[in-house]
């Protein structure tokens, strides 16, 4: 409980338009008591909390100020996620209070565990980091109580993970992820670990090159679905500067001198560009791009090259690859792409050209 005491009777005083020795007088107190309650160096009887409030013809309630804080469970995460988001350090004796309280409940743990995580981390201080762990491996015991999508099992285990690396406790770090890595989702933290910090690039390369081929098809996923965005907004400038963002990138992944899957996705990239420039009211442009999204996918289906090693990262040893996922070749998938936009009159222009 917090109380306002001290202003109170200050803030009260003046609206009588008393002086602290009048104050004084009527209380029969002297006036350095009266000075020591309004700066906060002594709080009074309770009879002269009493008295006061008679006099101020106020309730003991309004004089004292006080503040009753809600103790109940989700204000007290609310409050802990305030502590969490300013990294604020008096969220440790918050949190410890807090699963006095509810030991038991998933939100206080977890995030009473990133408060330690935070502020263990500013001030290197493994005692704290300790307990976020302890704290973290707790939490995936309640994890059946969490209703937050966003909230994982992976993701709290990346969450000790982190815990270690900020211990140095790389290499410990680096298994923890590999025991939980379905699909793959932890391969570029365990190889930019393996690689910078346990200093052994040839099984970085191993989880690094996998992830960047990954990487590259949801970054292709994400252009071709906001640009549409863009194009439906009517914000072709912008539609176009990220059409333009993602076939450079794609370019930038390509192994010099080789035609594979990058240069089939380049494809789906120009064929959008094409529909934008269409759409905007630039039929020359829209033509220009769609023999470019034209010539890619025959130069492809040519020599149809699904290796990820046509992918300029890939290492020599690589043994995955990629299929096509919208036709048996890459013009058919363009015809699928062109489709899926339900536009009459840019399937006929590009039907025609």
């Amino acid at each position: 409980m917090e109380t306002k005491l001290a202003e109170n009777i200050r803030l009260f005083r003046k609206q009588k338009s008393l002086t602290q020795e009048q104050l004084a007088e009527v209380l029969g107190v002297t006036v350095g008591a009266v000075h020591k309650w309004e700066t906060r160096l002594s709080t009074p009887e309770l009879n002269l909390i009493t008295e006061m409030a008679d006099f101020f013809d106020v309730s003991v309630d309004v004089l004292l100020g006080h503040e009753m804080r809600d103790n109940r469970q989700q204000a007290t995460v609310d409050r802990l996620i305030v502590y969490l988001n300013t990294e604020n350090p008096e969220g440790i004796e918050a949190a410890e209070k807090a699963m006095k309280r509810f030991p038991h409940a998933f939100e206080v743990v977890l995030y009473s565990a990133l408060i330690c995580l935070v502020v263990g981390g500013k001030r290197r201080d493994n005692s704290l980091l300790d307990r976020a762990k302890e704290l973290l491996n707790e939490s995936l015991i309640l994890l059946p109580q969490n209703k937050d999508q966003s909230i994982t099992e992976f993701g709290i285990y990346s969450t000790i993970s982190s815990a270690l690396m900020l211990q140095g406790k790389f290499d410990e770090s680096v298994e923890l992820l590999k025991k939980h890595n379905p699909e793959g989702i932890y391969g570029a933290n365990i190889g930019m670990t393996l690689s910078l910090m346990c200093r052994k690039p040839e099984e970085a390369e191993k989880f690094l090159a996998p992830a960047l081929v990954e990487v590259t098809g949801k970054m292709l996923q994400s252009v071709l679905g906001y640009a549409n965005v863009y194009i439906a907004r009517g914000k072709f400038e912008d539609a176009k500067g990220m059409i333009r963002w993602g076939i450079d990138f794609l370019e930038g992944a390509k192994t010099p001198g080789v035609t594979g899957f990058v240069d089939r996705d380049s494809s789906y990239l120009y064929t959008l560009l094409a529909f934008a420039e269409f759409k905007d009211g630039d039929p020359s442009g829209a033509k220009k791009a769609m023999h470019k999204a034209k010539k890619l996918a025959a130069d492809f289906d040519a020599a149809p090259n699904f290796d990820a090693r046509s992918f300029r990262w890939a290492p020599a040893d690589a043994e995955f690859s990629l299929h096509e996922p919208f036709g048996e070749t890459a013009l058919e998938s363009l015809g699928f792409i062109v489709r899926m936009f339900a536009d009459q009159d840019f399937t006929a222009f590009w039907e025609e050209n």
